[in-house]
């Protein structure tokens, strides 16, 4: 696992005429060893093992699966779960915050919740979106061994994400008007406006732990987020209490709570990486590199963010035209019901997408096609397993699930008839997500944004209404209209993916790294 070995085989891929490529001498003189700091941050020590692994062709092909499956499954678990860990509790403070708004009353429950699926959703699926472009470039720059661009990487996406920071933030403001817009009561939609306008300054916090997050994620460092998202989910809990009942700061304070959160773990996770020495080389400060390259980088971000909205969005259209069934309020219950439970197995999904997406990068920037290939195949089949396995839990909990989350006879019946449905779309979030990662990995982020468009607004939703309103389906014709455009596009991914060039890939990332890295040689050049 010594590094010299790594550089020297990763040399031509650097430097194609032999001369040694930007970064090639930095990484050769220091690059992180394997184990430092507690593992992660150098997976290049078992990388190139599993491409000597998969290259082997004296060796029985089952020893080489064996084999390449252990090496990739150490790494995968070292990824997944922490990342899965970090989503979940992210999902909890926002989560815990609606339930102290919900105790306050019906109204500050329905404006929170208002707050959060007509707004909020649309800022952070907007910038999360926007910050996996800095995953495809971080992911593959480390694999390249191109360690000082990560950090520009980083900077560059901040800066884009905080001025889109600026228009969402007048969003924000006018939101009571946009909501009644849309339809919703004015009172309900004034509350909401109270409660968004605490969660400005969580845009911005948005804007830069998105980057910060990928750029820890590409270096295979999790563990650290997890951490720092589980102490600050604590201390939230104890500040909405304080917030919400002793101060009686309302919505205001519930949500302003919230915005704080969010910058306690920005300001940890950026104190870590400028403290780590596992991150000394990817990080070395602040640079003006940062403004230079950006409409190349915006148009990679803006394919990530509507590549992830089209998802996001798909989930709460279906919310709105349940509200137009003939029984709205047990349609609603009963999504809602069901859109929680699939809303926690999909964080799941979600850790295995980051690793899907960390994994497939730094292969492809390392040059490694056979192991990108084979780290697919091993994330894919772990995720489904996972995924079936939870899938066969609802099932044999469906006439319990529904009391969990009210007491009403009628929605916990309706839950339970639906239960079959949630139980295949866990399954299928279990390959979808995981694909989505492969995508952004691969840099095809546009590609599958045209994906999304034909399959979950030309299929899922038309056939849902046709389900839910022509044969009088009601919720379970619109879910499965959904499941429809789901199957459509996963299948599709699976098609895509299984026709992958990966040689041709490894080509295509070295051009990315070399079209928007900064050639100025006395910057990279300077030790």
């Amino acid at each position: 696992m010594g590094t010299a070995g790594d550089d020297q085989q990763h040399a031509p891929l650097l430097s194609p005429d032999g001369g040694g490529g930007s970064g090639s001498e930095g990484g050769a003189a220091a690059a992180p060893s394997p184990g430092e700091g507690g593992g992660g941050g150098g997976g290049h020590g078992v990388s190139g093992e599993l491409e000597r692994i998969l290259s082997d062709e004296s060796a029985p092909p089952a020893w080489r699966l064996a084999r390449a499956a252990r090496a990739e499954l150490r790494l995968l678990v070292a990824l997944a779960a922490p990342a899965c860990a970090v989503y979940m509790i992210n999902y909890l403070m926002s989560m815990s915050t609606r339930i102290f708004c919900g105790q306050l009353g019906t109204l500050e429950l329905a404006a929170a919740s208002l707050g959060n699926v007509g707004i909020q959703v649309f800022a952070y699926g907007l910038m999360l979106g926007m910050g996996s472009a800095v995953e495809t470039l971080c992911g593959q720059a480390y694999g390249a061994h191109r360690y000082e661009m990560l950090g520009v990487y980083m900077q560059r996406s901040f800066v884009l994400l905080a001025a889109t920071g600026v228009p969402l933030a007048a969003i924000y403001v006018f939101s009571d008007r946009i909501l009644v817009l849309l339809g919703e009561p004015a009172r309900i939609a004034a509350a909401a406006r109270v409660y968004v306008l605490g969660l400005i300054p969580q845009i911005f916090a948005y804007a830069a732990n998105f980057p910060i997050q990928k750029f820890l994620q590409a270096q295979s460092i999790v563990a650290p987020s997890a951490y720092i998202s589980a102490a600050t989910l604590a201390a939230h809990l104890a500040l909405s209490y304080l917030a919400v009942y002793r101060l009686g700061l309302g919505l205001l304070g519930a949500s302003l709570v919230l915005s704080l959160s969010w910058w306690v773990v920005v300001a940890g996770q950026f104190a870590y990486i400028a403290t780590s020495r596992r991150c000394r080389l990817t990080w070395t400060g602040f640079s003006c590199r940062a403004f230079s390259g950006l409409p190349e980088f915006l148009r990679l971000s803006a394919a990530s963010a509507v590549m992830l909205c089209l998802e996001t969005w798909y989930a709460q259209i279906t919310v709105l035209i349940a509200g137009l069934l003939k029984d709205p309020e047990i349609a609603l219950d009963s999504l809602a019901v069901c859109m929680s439970v699939a809303g926690w197995s999909f964080m799941v999904s979600v850790g295995f997408n980051a690793a899907a997406s960390v994994r497939v990068s730094n292969e492809l920037g390392a040059g490694h096609a056979k192991a990108a290939s084979f780290s697919v195949k091993v994330v894919t089949a772990v995720s489904a397993a996972v995924a079936c396995a939870i899938a066969a839990a609802v099932l044999c909990l469906r006439d319990r699930i529904g009391y969990v989350f009210t007491r009403g006879d009628d929605v916990a019946r309706a839950a339970s008839a639906m239960a079959p449905l949630l139980a295949v779309t866990i399954v299928l979030d279990g390959i979808q997500p995981v694909l989505s990662g492969v995508a952004v990995g691969c840099g095809w982020q546009a590609f599958v944004a045209y994906v999304n468009i034909a399959c979950y607004y030309g299929i899922g939703i038309p056939l849902g209404c046709v389900l839910g309103f022509h044969f009088d389906l009601g919720a379970m014709g619109i879910w499965g209209g959904m499941i429809g455009g789901l199957v459509a596009q996963t299948l599709t991914l699976i098609w895509i993916t299984l026709r992958t060039d990966w040689n041709k890939e490894v080509e295509q990332a070295r051009m990315r790294l070399n079209k928007w890295e900064d050639k100025k040689k006395p910057l990279l050049a300077e030790d």
